[in-house]
Protein backbone atom coordinates (compact mmCIF):
# COMPACT_ATOMS: atom_id res chain seq x y z
CA UNK A 1 0.00 0.00 0.00
CA UNK A 2 1.56 3.18 -1.41
CA UNK A 3 0.48 6.69 0.38
CA UNK A 4 2.72 9.01 -1.32
CA UNK A 5 0.81 11.08 -4.23
CA UNK A 6 1.71 10.16 -7.28
CA UNK A 7 2.62 12.39 -10.32
CA UNK A 8 -0.43 12.52 -11.91
CA UNK A 9 -2.68 13.01 -8.43
CA UNK A 10 -0.40 16.06 -7.91
CA UNK A 11 -0.93 17.18 -11.44
CA UNK A 12 -4.83 16.65 -10.80
CA UNK A 13 -4.79 18.71 -7.55
CA UNK A 14 -2.46 21.35 -9.17
CA UNK A 15 -4.62 21.88 -12.25
CA UNK A 16 -7.39 22.25 -10.05
CA UNK A 17 -6.45 24.69 -7.93
CA UNK A 18 -5.30 26.57 -10.44
CA UNK A 19 -8.82 26.98 -12.01
CA UNK A 20 -10.29 27.52 -8.36
CA UNK A 21 -7.79 30.37 -7.33
CA UNK A 22 -9.17 32.22 -11.34
CA UNK A 23 -12.82 31.29 -10.81
CA UNK A 24 -13.44 31.70 -7.18
CA UNK A 25 -12.41 34.48 -4.83
CA UNK A 26 -13.65 36.91 -2.07
CA UNK A 27 -16.61 38.45 -4.01
CA UNK A 28 -17.27 35.58 -6.32
CA UNK A 29 -18.15 34.00 -3.13
CA UNK A 30 -20.28 36.84 -2.05
CA UNK A 31 -22.08 36.72 -5.75
CA UNK A 32 -22.82 33.33 -5.26
CA UNK A 33 -24.05 33.74 -1.73
CA UNK A 34 -27.10 36.11 -3.77
CA UNK A 35 -27.96 33.25 -6.33
CA UNK A 36 -30.64 31.07 -5.69
CA UNK A 37 -29.50 27.71 -3.41
CA UNK A 38 -26.18 29.73 -3.32
CA UNK A 39 -25.27 27.40 -6.39
CA UNK A 40 -23.48 29.04 -9.00
CA UNK A 41 -24.84 26.58 -12.06
CA UNK A 42 -22.34 27.87 -14.68
CA UNK A 43 -19.38 26.89 -12.45
CA UNK A 44 -21.27 23.56 -11.65
CA UNK A 45 -20.83 22.99 -15.32
CA UNK A 46 -17.41 24.20 -15.30
CA UNK A 47 -16.65 21.25 -12.48
CA UNK A 48 -18.87 18.62 -14.09
CA UNK A 49 -16.54 18.85 -17.49
CA UNK A 50 -14.39 18.76 -15.34
CA UNK A 51 -14.42 15.43 -14.33
CA UNK A 52 -15.24 16.72 -10.70
CA UNK A 53 -18.31 14.60 -10.19
CA UNK A 54 -17.51 11.38 -12.28
CA UNK A 55 -14.05 11.27 -11.25
CA UNK A 56 -14.56 7.67 -9.38
CA UNK A 57 -17.26 6.09 -12.18
CA UNK A 58 -15.08 3.83 -14.76
CA UNK A 59 -14.11 5.61 -18.15
CA UNK A 60 -16.46 3.07 -19.87
CA UNK A 61 -19.68 4.83 -18.24
CA UNK A 62 -18.03 8.58 -19.25
CA UNK A 63 -16.09 8.80 -16.16
CA UNK A 64 -12.72 9.48 -15.47
CA UNK A 65 -11.77 5.89 -13.88
CA UNK A 66 -10.02 7.29 -10.99
CA UNK A 67 -10.49 6.19 -6.89
CA UNK A 68 -11.26 8.02 -3.50
CA UNK A 69 -7.56 8.38 -3.50
CA UNK A 70 -7.79 11.23 -6.25
CA UNK A 71 -11.80 12.45 -4.98
CA UNK A 72 -9.41 13.37 -1.35
CA UNK A 73 -7.56 15.43 -3.57
CA UNK A 74 -9.73 17.08 -5.12
CA UNK A 75 -12.38 17.68 -2.81
CA UNK A 76 -9.62 19.43 -0.25
CA UNK A 77 -9.19 21.88 -3.11
CA UNK A 78 -12.82 23.04 -3.44
CA UNK A 79 -12.46 23.13 0.61
CA UNK A 80 -9.79 25.10 0.29
CA UNK A 81 -11.39 27.55 -2.28
CA UNK A 82 -14.67 27.41 -0.20
CA UNK A 83 -16.98 25.94 -2.97
CA UNK A 84 -20.22 26.83 -2.08
CA UNK A 85 -23.19 23.24 -3.50
CA UNK A 86 -23.84 20.51 -2.64
CA UNK A 87 -20.69 19.09 -3.51
CA UNK A 88 -21.23 15.82 -1.82
CA UNK A 89 -24.65 15.02 -2.59
CA UNK A 90 -24.39 16.06 -6.27
CA UNK A 91 -21.04 13.51 -6.41
CA UNK A 92 -22.76 10.20 -5.09
CA UNK A 93 -25.56 10.92 -6.76
CA UNK A 94 -23.29 10.36 -10.11
CA UNK A 95 -22.45 7.26 -9.08
CA UNK A 96 -25.72 5.49 -8.21
CA UNK A 97 -27.88 3.72 -10.80
CA UNK A 98 -30.72 6.47 -11.53
CA UNK A 99 -31.87 8.10 -13.80
CA UNK A 100 -30.25 11.38 -12.48
CA UNK A 101 -27.06 10.36 -12.43
CA UNK A 102 -25.56 11.35 -16.05
CA UNK A 103 -26.98 14.85 -15.43
CA UNK A 104 -25.05 14.83 -12.10
CA UNK A 105 -21.96 13.62 -13.63
CA UNK A 106 -21.91 16.46 -15.82
CA UNK A 107 -22.65 19.06 -13.37
CA UNK A 108 -26.30 19.47 -15.05
CA UNK A 109 -27.63 18.40 -11.77
CA UNK A 110 -27.99 19.36 -8.22
CA UNK A 111 -28.31 16.70 -5.51
CA UNK A 112 -28.61 17.34 -2.01
CA UNK A 113 -28.01 14.75 0.87
CA UNK A 114 -29.70 14.69 3.76
CA UNK A 115 -30.42 11.87 7.15
CA UNK A 116 -34.05 10.90 7.94
CA UNK A 117 -35.46 13.39 10.29
CA UNK A 118 -38.38 15.23 11.70
CA UNK A 119 -37.67 17.83 11.28
CA UNK A 120 -35.36 17.60 8.65
CA UNK A 121 -32.84 20.55 7.68
CA UNK A 122 -31.66 20.76 3.77
CA UNK A 123 -29.43 22.55 2.33
CA UNK A 124 -29.33 24.35 -1.09
CA UNK A 125 -32.95 23.66 -1.23
CA UNK A 126 -33.79 26.20 -4.33
CA UNK A 127 -31.48 25.03 -6.36
CA UNK A 128 -31.57 21.25 -5.67
CA UNK A 129 -32.94 18.90 -8.58
CA UNK A 130 -33.23 16.08 -6.28
CA UNK A 131 -32.11 14.66 -2.98
CA UNK A 132 -30.59 11.50 -1.39
CA UNK A 133 -32.41 10.42 1.57
CA UNK A 134 -30.44 7.98 3.63
CA UNK A 135 -31.48 6.17 6.92
CA UNK A 136 -30.10 2.98 7.99
CA UNK A 137 -32.37 0.65 6.25
CA UNK A 138 -31.67 2.14 2.85
CA UNK A 139 -31.61 5.12 0.40
CA UNK A 140 -34.16 6.92 -1.63
CA UNK A 141 -34.12 9.73 -4.08
CA UNK A 142 -36.81 12.43 -3.43
CA UNK A 143 -38.00 15.48 -5.38
CA UNK A 144 -37.01 18.53 -3.35
CA UNK A 145 -39.38 18.81 -0.66
CA UNK A 146 -42.23 21.60 -1.07
CA UNK A 147 -44.06 23.47 1.90
CA UNK A 148 -40.56 24.27 3.49
CA UNK A 149 -39.44 26.96 5.74
CA UNK A 150 -35.98 28.84 5.26
CA UNK A 151 -34.10 29.80 8.18
CA UNK A 152 -33.57 33.67 8.10
CA UNK A 153 -29.74 33.52 9.41
CA UNK A 154 -28.33 30.42 8.47
CA UNK A 155 -25.05 29.38 10.51
CA UNK A 156 -22.84 29.70 7.13
CA UNK A 157 -24.43 32.22 4.46
CA UNK A 158 -22.81 30.05 1.62
CA UNK A 159 -25.49 27.41 2.76
CA UNK A 160 -28.92 27.99 2.76
CA UNK A 161 -30.85 25.78 5.11
CA UNK A 162 -34.54 24.88 4.70
CA UNK A 163 -36.61 23.38 7.57
CA UNK A 164 -38.94 20.38 5.89
CA UNK A 165 -41.35 19.12 8.96
CA UNK A 166 -41.29 15.22 7.14
CA UNK A 167 -39.07 14.50 3.85
CA UNK A 168 -40.96 12.91 0.90
CA UNK A 169 -40.85 9.30 0.56
CA UNK A 170 -38.95 9.16 -2.79
CA UNK A 171 -37.77 6.29 -4.97
CA UNK A 172 -35.65 3.57 -3.10
CA UNK A 173 -32.80 3.06 -4.51
CA UNK A 174 -30.79 0.87 -2.16
CA UNK A 175 -30.48 -1.07 1.33
CA UNK A 176 -29.05 -0.84 4.25
CA UNK A 177 -25.50 -1.48 2.98
CA UNK A 178 -25.60 1.37 -0.37
CA UNK A 179 -26.64 3.27 2.60
CA UNK A 180 -23.69 2.37 4.88
CA UNK A 181 -21.37 2.69 1.93
CA UNK A 182 -22.83 6.69 0.59
CA UNK A 183 -21.94 7.31 4.51
CA UNK A 184 -18.79 6.47 4.52
CA UNK A 185 -18.01 8.19 1.68
CA UNK A 186 -19.85 10.97 2.36
CA UNK A 187 -17.95 10.96 5.72
CA UNK A 188 -14.65 11.01 3.37
CA UNK A 189 -15.15 13.58 1.38
CA UNK A 190 -16.68 16.31 3.87
CA UNK A 191 -13.28 15.71 5.90
CA UNK A 192 -10.95 16.09 2.46
CA UNK A 193 -13.72 19.21 2.59
CA UNK A 194 -12.50 20.29 5.97
CA UNK A 195 -8.72 19.97 5.24
CA UNK A 196 -8.74 22.12 2.62
CA UNK A 197 -10.76 24.77 4.79
CA UNK A 198 -8.28 24.01 7.11
CA UNK A 199 -5.47 24.76 5.09
CA UNK A 200 -6.82 28.30 3.64
CA UNK A 201 -7.54 29.71 7.36
CA UNK A 202 -3.74 28.64 8.11
CA UNK A 203 -2.36 30.51 5.11
CA UNK A 204 -4.82 33.37 5.29
CA UNK A 205 -3.49 33.43 9.31
CA UNK A 206 0.25 33.15 8.27
CA UNK A 207 -0.07 35.90 5.52
CA UNK A 208 -1.49 38.10 7.65
CA UNK A 209 0.74 37.03 11.05
CA UNK A 210 3.89 37.91 8.38
CA UNK A 211 2.31 41.28 7.54
CA UNK A 212 0.45 42.36 10.25
CA UNK A 213 2.78 45.29 12.77
CA UNK A 214 2.12 45.76 15.93
CA UNK A 215 4.20 46.69 18.54
CA UNK A 216 7.13 47.49 16.14
CA UNK A 217 7.17 44.24 15.05
CA UNK A 218 5.39 42.04 12.90
CA UNK A 219 2.83 40.13 14.70
CA UNK A 220 4.35 36.52 13.40
CA UNK A 221 7.48 37.40 15.50
CA UNK A 222 5.76 36.67 18.68
CA UNK A 223 5.66 33.31 20.17
CA UNK A 224 2.12 33.19 20.92
CA UNK A 225 0.94 33.56 17.51
CA UNK A 226 3.94 31.68 16.14
CA UNK A 227 2.73 28.48 18.63
CA UNK A 228 -1.07 28.95 17.37
CA UNK A 229 -0.13 28.51 14.08
CA UNK A 230 2.28 25.94 14.26
CA UNK A 231 -0.07 23.48 16.61
CA UNK A 232 -2.85 24.38 13.70
CA UNK A 233 -0.68 23.40 10.88
CA UNK A 234 0.11 20.07 12.76
CA UNK A 235 -3.12 19.27 13.13
CA UNK A 236 -4.02 19.95 9.44
CA UNK A 237 -1.21 17.56 8.08
CA UNK A 238 -2.02 14.68 10.27
CA UNK A 239 -5.44 15.36 9.11
CA UNK A 240 -4.65 15.06 5.65
CA UNK A 241 -2.41 11.97 5.70
CA UNK A 242 -5.31 10.29 7.70
CA UNK A 243 -7.40 11.64 4.52
CA UNK A 244 -5.57 10.33 1.97
CA UNK A 245 -4.64 6.91 3.33
CA UNK A 246 -8.39 6.39 3.85
CA UNK A 247 -8.95 7.17 0.20
CA UNK A 248 -6.13 4.73 -0.69
CA UNK A 249 -7.72 1.93 1.88
CA UNK A 250 -11.19 2.62 0.47
CA UNK A 251 -10.00 1.67 -2.93
CA UNK A 252 -8.00 -1.23 -1.88
CA UNK A 253 -10.90 -2.70 -0.25
CA UNK A 254 -13.04 -1.78 -3.27
CA UNK A 255 -10.37 -3.78 -5.26
CA UNK A 256 -10.57 -6.82 -2.81
CA UNK A 257 -6.95 -6.13 -1.14
CA UNK A 258 -8.64 -4.78 2.01
CA UNK A 259 -11.22 -5.44 4.48
CA UNK A 260 -14.07 -3.18 4.19
CA UNK A 261 -14.24 -3.20 7.96
CA UNK A 262 -10.82 -2.06 8.06
CA UNK A 263 -11.35 0.85 5.53
CA UNK A 264 -14.42 2.37 7.30
CA UNK A 265 -12.27 2.42 10.19
CA UNK A 266 -10.01 4.56 8.77
CA UNK A 267 -12.46 7.01 7.33
CA UNK A 268 -14.41 7.01 10.42
CA UNK A 269 -10.61 8.05 12.03
CA UNK A 270 -9.67 10.89 9.21
CA UNK A 271 -13.36 12.44 9.48
CA UNK A 272 -12.56 12.85 13.38
CA UNK A 273 -9.11 14.23 13.21
CA UNK A 274 -10.20 16.35 10.07
CA UNK A 275 -13.20 17.86 12.03
CA UNK A 276 -10.93 18.88 15.01
CA UNK A 277 -7.83 20.09 12.70
CA UNK A 278 -10.40 22.01 10.73
CA UNK A 279 -12.09 23.92 14.24
CA UNK A 280 -8.82 24.53 15.45
CA UNK A 281 -7.60 26.18 12.65
CA UNK A 282 -10.71 28.76 11.31
CA UNK A 283 -10.69 29.51 14.90
CA UNK A 284 -6.86 30.22 14.71
CA UNK A 285 -7.54 32.05 11.59
CA UNK A 286 -9.67 34.53 13.51
CA UNK A 287 -8.16 35.10 16.81
CA UNK A 288 -4.86 35.76 14.49
CA UNK A 289 -6.53 38.81 12.50
CA UNK A 290 -8.11 40.19 16.27
CA UNK A 291 -11.42 41.88 15.68
CA UNK A 292 -11.23 42.40 12.33
CA UNK A 293 -11.50 38.48 11.76
CA UNK A 294 -15.22 38.02 13.01
CA UNK A 295 -16.56 40.81 10.30
CA UNK A 296 -18.48 40.01 6.76
CA UNK A 297 -15.81 41.69 4.64
CA UNK A 298 -12.92 39.02 6.01
CA UNK A 299 -13.54 35.46 4.54
CA UNK A 300 -11.96 33.88 7.70
CA UNK A 301 -15.66 33.15 9.35
CA UNK A 302 -16.44 31.97 6.23
CA UNK A 303 -13.89 28.94 6.99
CA UNK A 304 -15.15 28.32 10.19
CA UNK A 305 -18.77 28.52 9.46
CA UNK A 306 -18.40 25.97 6.30
CA UNK A 307 -16.20 24.00 8.78
CA UNK A 308 -19.07 23.75 11.67
CA UNK A 309 -21.75 22.96 9.39
CA UNK A 310 -19.87 20.24 7.64
CA UNK A 311 -20.08 18.31 11.30
CA UNK A 312 -23.29 17.92 11.02
CA UNK A 313 -25.36 15.59 8.90
CA UNK A 314 -24.70 12.00 7.08
CA UNK A 315 -21.14 10.68 8.20
CA UNK A 316 -20.63 13.29 10.94
CA UNK A 317 -18.15 12.96 13.24
CA UNK A 318 -20.76 11.61 15.92
CA UNK A 319 -20.82 8.98 13.22
CA UNK A 320 -17.73 7.85 13.17
CA UNK A 321 -17.34 8.33 16.89
CA UNK A 322 -20.59 6.04 17.57
CA UNK A 323 -18.99 3.62 14.79
CA UNK A 324 -15.62 3.06 16.36
CA UNK A 325 -17.15 3.11 20.02
CA UNK A 326 -19.07 0.37 18.30
CA UNK A 327 -15.96 -1.81 16.46
CA UNK A 328 -14.25 -1.78 20.35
Amino acid sequence: MDFEPTDDQVALQTELRRFLAERIDHDARRAIAEMPGAVDRDLWRELGGMGVFSLTLPESAGGVGLGFAEATLVFEELGRAAVPGPLVGTFLAAGLDVDLAASAAAGEATVGLCPVGEPAFVEHLPALDALLVVDEGGVALAEPPAGARPVDRPLDPLTPVAVVEALPAGRPVGDGDLARELRTRAALLAAALQVGLATAAVEMATGHANQRVQFGRVIGQFQAVKHMLADAQVQVEVARAAVQAAGVELDDAAAGHQEASAARRAVDVARIVASRAADRATRACIQVHGGMGFTWELDAHLYLKRALVLDAGVGSPEDAKDALAAAL
